[in-house]
């Protein structure tokens, strides 16, 4: 492992080259343009298909009113719900590492200075000494982002196309022109879901109607649009066909409580090696920790999930110390390799909301929360002066506090 090749970019002043300033900057604007591309053609393919159905289809096709208004009013209730799921897939910010574990010029220094890789792995190990981290690369040492030069949290990897580290990076889509991650993974497995539910809605409403575009009237033209309804068939049955191993893979990968990297690439634990089932929970424990434990808001596109995207439960076979106490299925709360099995993770809370957010353990007792596992998932505990109160509530915390 040597930083040297990307920490002397770093201090290197910018070079324009020959073809000025405004080069790179021209060409880095023509390629977030055109990372558009994929998007702008869903959405054209949304609106074709809206044209489709309602016009050619529910007006001009369907006689029944009544047949018609059913079509209409399960059409509409769908296309929100996968509109919905799509934009926030979309436009959601990616969960971004925090500041505290970007490693400090001083360190960077060292790391520089270092005349061999053991060394830089002690720098290293040093400064993530309190850092909530329990994963470890191939040759044991912390893992370090040469670009960001900041200490990777737990599942956290760096995105080529974004250019930063990200929460829990599960892959970057080019079809929403964004990471799916902690921030947004919830809303991307509802996009999928709702779009495989649209096509096959669009594909079982017309099939009954193939037979009349292909009949006499409907080579005489009175069937209007019977080439639109064809196509939007053919397209939407095609949609479905792939969007269903895409949907089903990744409700296997919830289910496991896996990433799509780590479904490739099995996680390190720095102490019981390489564990692909290392985060998982349980099925159901798995779920909520995305879809959150309140069954009203699961199939509906706002934030639910569990966690800050940075700490996250394992089996106590990956922790330093014997758990005295531990949950049932033998789960604790993640904590650093160097801490006990009781030390406290202390998340600090937003003083307008009671939103956690990743901090120190700073602050007034009455601001502070605890991790606390009661086999199903995870619960904070409170502290209020003297009193100590249990709260059944999951912590969570939005992806804007994630900076």
């Amino acid at each position: 492992m040597s930083i040297t090749g990307n920490y002397d970019h770093y201090h290197r002043s910018g070079s324009t080259g020959s073809g000025g300033p405004d080069r790179p900057e021209r060409c880095a604007c023509c390629v977030r343009t055109m990372k558009w591309f994929p998007v702008l053609f869903i959405v054209s393919v949304i609106g074709w298909s809206y044209y489709a159905f309602v016009v050619q289809l529910s007006f001009f096709t369907v006689t029944s009113v009544v047949q018609r208004i059913l079509f209409l009013l399960f059409y509409h209730l769908i296309l929100i719900m996968f509109l919905w799921s799509y934009y926030q897939t979309v436009f959601t910010d990616i969960g971004r590492v925090p500041s505290r574990f970007r490693v400090p010029r001083s360190e960077l220094d060292r790391l520089l200075r270092a005349t061999s890789e053991e060394e830089q792995k002690q720098i290293l190990e040093a400064f993530a000494k309190e850092l909530p981290i329990v994963t470890r690369t191939l040759n044991a040492s912390v893992r370090f982002c040469e670009k960001c030069r900041l200490i990777k949290p737990d599942r956290a990897h760096h995105c080529s196309v974004c250019g930063v580290c990200v929460l829990k990076l599960d892959h970057h889509c080019p079809w929403v022109n964004n990471c799916i991650n902690f921030t947004n993974y919830k809303y991307f497995i509802l996009f999928l879901g709702y779009a495989l539910l649209y096509c096959l809605y669009i594909a079982f409403t017309t099939v009954m109607y193939m037979e009349l575009i292909w009949s006499v009237s409907g080579r005489e033209g009175k069937v209007d649009g019977r080439f639109h309804i064809l196509f939007l068939f053919f397209v939407s049955l095609m949609f479905a066909i792939s969007l269903v191993s895409l949907f089903g893979y990744h409700c296997y990968l919830v289910l496991l409580n896996r990433t799509t990297l780590e479904s490739f690439r099995t996680p390190i634990f720095r102490y019981g090696g390489p564990d692909k089932n290392g985060f998982s929970l349980g099925k159901l424990n798995n779920f909520q920790e995305v879809f959150g434990d309140d069954r009203k808001l699961w199939f509906v596109p706002v934030y639910t999930s569990l966690g800050d995207g940075m700490v996250y439960p394992v089996h106590a076979s990956h922790l330093t110390a014997p758990v005295a106490a531990a949950s049932p299925g033998g789960l604790t709360p993640a904590v650093s390799s160097e801490f006990s099995a009781n030390t406290r993770i202390t998340m600090l809370t937003n003083k307008d909301d009671d939103i956690l957010m990743g901090g120190d353990e700073v602050g007034s007792e009455a601001d502070q929360h605890q991790y606390k596992p009661n086999g199903n998932h995870l619960l904070y505990q409170q502290q209020n002066g003297v009193s100590t109160t249990m709260t059944t509530t999951p912590y969570r915390t939005r992806p804007e506090d994630i900076v």
